[in-house]
């Protein structure tokens, strides 16, 4: 577990240089299995090397937080330092980042990261890395503690997250009810938000929040 994780976190942290090394370890692969099997069809394993060393710079980041989040152990994280790169991602700036990690046995790990080469999970397009100065859960593979996974969901800034995006469809139910109060297609759309919004965030969203929730769900008239 120990060297697949220093693997990934070579691919991860230098997808362009791994690239031709990538390529290179395609050719000498296949010309070892082409001698040893005889057969010259093996040199096709240079082009699947070949591009998914292309591949690999888009994708090493999800592969590394897959095989983080399900075999890791937890610990925990802080981003230290932040600054805006030159490279850019997407028409954006790439943000390099320093992180102090704390292992499960107490241990300090200090590393380097940029939004490039951040792993997260659970998997999105949105790349969200914790405010600075904040504590986030990490998971890791004990040996090699530089490699780690912020897991978003577990963290307080992803909780926060989850909170504001599961607060859109309350508050358009709530907008719609009140354009027309009498309207029991949007009393029943207002109920069953407020259900679902409750029932998932009841013990992680703002408490002032919760109790505001649960007062407008009781005021509603009964089925």
């Amino acid at each position: 577990m120990v060297i697949l994780s220093a693997i990934l976190f070579f691919l991860t942290q230098h997808p362009f240089w791994s690239w031709p090394l990538l390529t290179l370890f395609g050719v000498a692969l296949s010309h070892m299995l082409a001698r040893w099997r005889g057969s010259p069809g093996w040199y096709g394993l240079i082009l699947v090397f070949f591009i998914y060393g292309q591949l690999n710079i888009f994708l090493a980041h999800i592969f590394n937080a897959l095989f983080l989040s399900a075999f890791g152990v937890a610990g925990t994280g802080v981003v230290t330092h932040s600054e805006m790169t030159s490279s850019t991602l997407n028409d954006a700036n790439v943000w390099a980042y320093s992180a102090a990690l704390k292992t499960a046995d107490g241990k300090d790990v200090v590393t380097t990261f940029d939004s490039m080469s951040a792993s997260i999970y659970p998997i999105t397009n949105a790349i969200l890395i914790p405010p600075e100065g904040e504590r986030f859960v990490t998971k890791y593979i004990p040996g090699f503690p530089r490699n780690f996974v912020i897991m978003r969901n577990q963290s307080p800034y992803g909780i926060r997250q989850m909170v504001a995006e599961d607060r859109g469809p309350v508050d358009k139910a709530a907008n719609q009810l009140a354009a027309s109060p009498g309207n029991p297609a949007f009393i029943d759309e207002y109920r069953d938000a407020l259900t679902r919004f409750l029932g998932k965030h009841r013990e992680d969203a703002d408490p002032a929040l919760i109790e505001r929730y649960q007062a407008a769900l009781d005021a509603l008239p009964r089925r």
